[in-house]
């Protein structure tokens, strides 16, 4: 893929191109008899780098689009932010603001969040051994908290003969309200 069929609005303009540009390391070929395939242009995956960032689509939807394969810019991601590439260009940009702009460095601020996250990850360790009531659920109406019912279902019953005679003592409680 040349680069030349993407759309001009995802393109780098070429003024910013040439900013970061200088700040990409040079490939060596890692070949041993330098020939293997030909490595896609840094500007189209930084394009297709850019067009991640910009629309927070998955790196594997670039194949559908006609910057290069996912794969090859996630890899140029990867490898770019390992030589500190990113870093870089940002610091390049913050002094390029401050010269245009200023910038008060007597007085900065940081923001940030200490929460929870609403989809964290995995529970590790035990799960803990009480009541649902303990765990802020509603207790259901009429019935407990289930904890006693739980016990109940574990124990058996006595076993019953159906076909021959009872045993009085076995059942005692149950004969005496039978036979009142």
């Amino acid at each position: 893929m040349d680069g030349t069929s993407i759309a001009p609005d995802w393109r780098i303009p070429d003024d910013l191109w040439a900013e970061i540009e200088w700040l990409l390391p040079e490939h060596k070929n890692p070949h041993r008899f330098g020939g293997g395939r030909p490595r896609t242009p840094d500007r189209v995956c930084m394009d297709a780098i850019f067009y991640v960032l910009r629309t927070g689509c998955q790196w594997k939807a670039l194949d559908a689009t006609k910057f290069c394969p996912g794969s090859t810019a996630h890899d140029r991601f990867q490898e770019w932010v390992q030589a500190g590439v990113f870093f870089e260009m940002w610091k390049a940009g913050l002094l390029e603001y401050d010269d245009l702009k200023g910038i008060d460095w007597a007085w900065l601020s940081m923001d940030g969040s200490m929460t929870k996250a609403p989809l964290g990850g995995g529970k590790d360790g035990e799960k803990p051994h009480r009541s649902r009531q303990g765990r802020g659920q509603a207790e259901r109406a009429g019935r407990g908290d289930g904890s006693a019912r739980r016990y109940r279902r574990r124990r058996s019953q006595p076993q019953r003969h159906e076909n021959g005679a009872r045993d009085a003592r076995k059942h005692s409680r149950r004969t005496a309200r039978a036979n009142a």
